[in-house]
C-alpha cells in the first residue's frame, strides 16, 4: 500500500520520509492518497486556461504525463494544497489573489511550512453584457451602491440601474458572478466595491476607525436576484448574458477577450478593460495572478520544477499565454518571479495579510 506524508514530521528527516513515500511508489499512482507520477493542481478557474495550456507544452517536451489541473476556485485550491503534504494532495495552487495570512497558516499548522510564490502575471476584473446589451458605462460607485447588501450602512432598496443613477438605463439590477470561494470574487469586492464604497468620506473614515465594521458595510453583496453566484464555470454566465441581455456578468479580462465575439466589456470609470489599460494600471481592476508550489513536493513528483520553468517562459514576453489573454508582468516583478520559480526560494508569511 503506498504511504502518505506526514505532516508532522517536516524536519531533516521528516522531509526524507515524505520523499520516501512519494518516490518508493511512484508506479502506483492513483487519484487517493500515495505517490503519483504526475503532476496536480488546484484552484482559480481564471488561472486554469492558463495551467492548461503550459501542461500541454510541458508533455509534449518531456514527454512527462499531462498534469491534472482542477478548477476549484482560488479559495478551493488553497484549501486542499494546504491539508498536507504528500501525493494525495497537489502539488501546486493556481490563485488569482495573493495567498492570506490564514490560509498560509494553515498551511503550516499541516506542515507545508515552504511554499514558492510565483506571480505568473496580471489579469484584471471585467464587467461584460451580451452584444445587444444596453451599453453600460458605470463607475466604481454605482457598482456598490447597485450590489452592496447595506451601502453607507443602510438596507439596498435599488431594484433599477437608474435607481442607483439617473443617468443609467431603467433595467433591473441582474449581475451574474463567481462564488465566494473565488479569487475573483475576492478581487471583485477589493478592487471594484470597496473603491466604490471608499468614494464616500464617512466611508474612508470608517476604514481607519473601525476596520471590521468598514469591511461588513463595503464588501457584503446582495443576493439573488441583484447578485446571482454561477459557481466556477465562466461558460455559464457566458449564456446567461445571451438569454438575459440587460444583465451583466464579473468574468477575469482573459476570459472576456477570449469571448468578445459573445460579449461586450463594460467602462469602468471611463476605462475599458484592455490589454494596455491593465498592463499600465489605468483601468482600476487590475490584479496579480499566481502559481504556489509545495517545494517538499519538488524532486520528488517528476518534472515539477521543469512544469514551473515551463510556465515562467509561456507567461514572459513574447510567450505563448500572451496570446491567451495573459499581460506581462512589469520587469522588476517578472524578474522576482523567475527568481523565486528558478530558486524555489520560500515565501516569507509575516509579510502576508
Amino acid at each position: 500500500m503506498a504511504q502518505k506524508f506526514a505532516p508532522r514530521t517536516l524536519g531533516v528527516v521528516g522531509a526524507a520520509v515524505c520523499a520516501l513515500a512519494l518516490s518508493a511508489c511512484q508506479d502506483q499512482a492513483s487519484s487517493g492518497g500515495g505517490a503519483r507520477d504526475y503532476i496536480s493542481a488546484a484552484g482559480s478557474s481564471t488561472v486554469y486556461p492558463f495551467a492548461t495550456a503550459v501542461g500541454e507544452k510541458f508533455a509534449e517536451a518531456t514527454g512527462n504525463k499531462t498534469p491534472k489541473i482542477d478548477s476549484t476556485g482560488t479559495g478551493g485550491g488553497f484549501e486542499r494544497f494546504c491539508s498536507g503534504v504528500g501525493g494525495d494532495t497537489p502539488d501546486i495552487a493556481n490563485a488569482s489573489r495573493r495567498i492570506k495570512k490564514k490560509e498560509f497558516d494553515s498551511c503550516v499548522k499541516n506542515g507545508v511550512t515552504d511554499i514558492v510564490e510565483v506571480q505568473i502575471g496580471i489579469d484584471g476584473i471585467a464587467l461584460g453584457e451580451a452584444t445587444r446589451g444596453p451599453g453600460f458605462k458605470l463607475t466604481e460607485e454605482d457598482v456598490y451602491k447597485a450590489l452592496a447588501a447595506n451601502p453607507y450602512g443602510k438596507p439596498n432598496t435599488a431594484k433599477t440601474w437608474k435607481d442607483v443613477n439617473p443617468a443609467l438605463p431603467a433595467v433591473a439590477i441582474s449581475v451574474f458572478g463567481p462564488p465566494s470561494t473565488s479569487g475573483t470574487y475576492d478581487a471583485f469586492k477589493e478592487l471594484i466595491l470597496g473603491r466604490g464604497c471608499d468614494a464616500n468620506p464617512e466611508m474612508k473614515a470608517l476604514k481607519a476607525s473601525d476596520a471590521d465594521k468598514h469591511e461588513a458595510t463595503c464588501t457584503a453583496l446582495r443576493g439573488a436576484p441583484f447578485y446571482v453566484e454561477q459557481g466556477e464555470n465562466d461558460n455559464l454566465i457566458i449564456s446567461k448574458l445571451d438569454k438575459n441581455p440587460t444583465s451583466l456578468g464579473i468574468f477575469g479580462f482573459s476570459y472576456l477577450d477570449a469571448n468578445k465575439g459573445k460579449i461586450k466589456a463594460v467602462p469602468i470609470q471611463g476605462v475599458a478593460p484592455t490589454y494596455a489599460a491593465i498592463a499600465d494600471g489605468s483601468y482600476p481592476g487590475s490584479r496579480p495572478l499566481f502559481i504556489y508550489i509545495k517545494k517538499a513536493h519538488v524532486g520528488v513528483v517528476p518534472g515539477l520544477a521543469e512544469f514551473v520553468a515551463e510556465f515562467l517562459k509561456g507567461a514572459g514576453e513574447g510567450g505563448y499565454l500572451n496570446a491567451k489573454g495573459l499581460i506581462v508582468s512589469p520587469k522588476p516583478i517578472a524578474d522576482a518571479a523567475k527568481a523565486n520559480g528558478t530558486g524555489m526560494t520560500a515565501l516569507n508569511g509575516a509579510e502576508l495579510n
